[in-house]
């Protein structure tokens, strides 16, 4: 007994010495994740960032903080850059995040402005993308970037040739040394087009885990109606109609990955009650066993479909037909993955 008790103890100290060696390791690597200049053109910065997390955020940037932690995010660099008379400065946000889905999810929200070349190596881009190609924009004196797991944002004014440049330069050190990020798996489920008529926008996609940013995206409620967390994925991207007859105008497709199957049904069941509480009892009893279903309500009709873990909504359809073509899209692609990852 008195040596498997000296045993544990033994092993007990060597995994506590894990612990705090591999703690160490990745604060160090998320310490040397960037490494600025300290001085740029005419403007210079202090000799150490300021560190933010989700402890003092909100003191940062007041309720903007929710937007940030609605993605799995770690911490917050932020360099402030100025030149000798104190009225030009240069603004340097690097946001740490756990996944590079998130930091994607972070540059999705705005696919405005210019697309820059910050990578040293873009020719690692293999494939093609769903989502348009940049991986960093600029825009009246903004440059926003994604680099693998690292979002940031470069701000300054005025916005002048000579300061454009200095951003710019900023920007490609902060890229440096990181893979060329790839998009999430997720915006593969979007097909370029959906039959004859209706054609991706891909600068409106977004991808998101809370519903505070669909809501920035595509208003459904204030409440969280379709159960989102950090263990979901999510997008929503609007399809035009491209056929010479009929509406111009867009529908919105709505598409989430739940956790299990079990909380995918359990949204969906929310979500009917809570959006489409006057059709509570308008749901097909021959569909329920797949989830499918189809509403003509006030914007006009929408459909869903749940697969497994995926549930697919489309709102503001100009018909049950344009509808059900749509989710039967969708849900075949589903259907597949879901088949496909249980084998």
């Amino acid at each position: 007994m008195t040596s498997l008790s000296a045993k544990t103890a033994l092993f007990l100290a060597f995994f506590i010495t894990l612990v705090f060696l591999l703690g160490g390791i990745r604060a160090e690597m998320l310490e040397k994740i960037v490494d600025l200049p300290k001085s740029i053109g005419v403007w210079t910065r202090p000799d150490s960032a300021r560190i933010i997390d989700s402890s003092n955020i909100f003191q940062y940037m007041n309720g903007a903080g929710e937007l940030y932690l609605s993605y799995n995010f770690d911490h917050l660099k932020v360099y402030e850059y100025t030149t000798k008379n104190q009225q030009d400065s240069i603004l340097v946000e690097v946001y740490i995040m756990n996944t590079s889905n998130d930091a994607f999810g972070l540059f999705s929200i705005d696919w405005g402005g210019e697309p820059i070349e910050i990578h040293s190596s873009p020719s690692m881009r293999s494939s093609p993308t769903v989502a348009p190609p940049a991986r960093a924009l600029y825009g009246g004196g903004l440059l926003r970037l994604w680099a693998d797991t690292i979002y940031a944002r470069v701000m300054v004014y005025p916005d002048t040739p000579e300061s454009k440049e200095a951003v710019l330069s900023l920007g490609r050190k902060i890229a440096a040394n990181r893979k060329m990020p790839t998009e999430p798996e997720l915006l593969k489920f979007l097909p370029q087009t959906i039959g004859s008529n209706w054609k991706l926008r891909k600068d409106r996609i977004g991808y998101f885990r809370s519903h505070l940013v669909l809501n920035s995206l595509y208003y459904l409620s204030h409440q969280n109606i379709l159960n989102l967390d950090h263990s979901t994925e999510a997008l929503t991207a609007p399809y035009e109609n491209i056929s010479n007859a009929g509406s111009a105008k867009s529908v919105q497709l709505l598409f989430i990955k739940y956790a299990s199957a079990k909380k995918a049904k359990k949204a969906l069941d929310q979500f009917h009650s809570a959006y489409l509480h006057e059709h509570q009892h308008g749901r097909d009893p021959r569909v329920i066993e797949n989830q499918m279903n189809f509403f003509n309500i006030e914007d006009g009709w929408l459909g869903y479909s749940l697969n497994g873990t995926y549930l697919s909504v489309v709102f503001e359809c100009p018909d049950r037909a344009s509808a059900q073509t749509i989710i039967n899209h969708i849900s075949r692609n589903a259907v597949f993955k879901e088949n496909d990852h249980g084998k």
